[in-house]
């Protein structure tokens, strides 16, 4: 999947979504087709996120691991890498040290 360096023509919500106590933060940005994206920030730590839509998500900078939807293992992830999640699941993520992403939501 080719990454894109900058979105044009877009709109993007004011209001942050912060998650965790402030430790997993992102913006969402819109697109006239009506895609959404989020590109946000998370800090070291262990979350676990539930999802409605299919989630691609691209690492930008840092590092990360992944438990996802039905998989006992751990996959590693840092600059470069995608990873996708089902819809309507849940993952797990070990932030190794501060991750910049940018999240495609896939309405099925």
């Amino acid at each position: 999947m080719e990454q894109a360096e900058r979105f044009e023509n877009v709109a993007v919500v004011k209001a942050a979504n912060v998650y965790f106590d402030g430790k997993v933060t992102s913006r969402t940005v819109l697109f006239p087709s009506g895609e959404k994206k989020t590109l946000g920030i998370m800090l070291p730590g262990e979350y676990d996120f539930g999802t409605a839509d299919r989630e691609i998500m691209e690492i930008l900078a840092g590092s990360l691991r992944v438990k996802l939807p039905g998989s006992d293992e751990w996959q590693s992830f840092g600059a470069g890498g995608v990873f996708e999640v089902l819809a309507n699941s849940r993952f797990q993520l070990e932030v190794t040290e501060v991750t910049d992403y940018c999240c495609s939501y896939v309405k099925e």
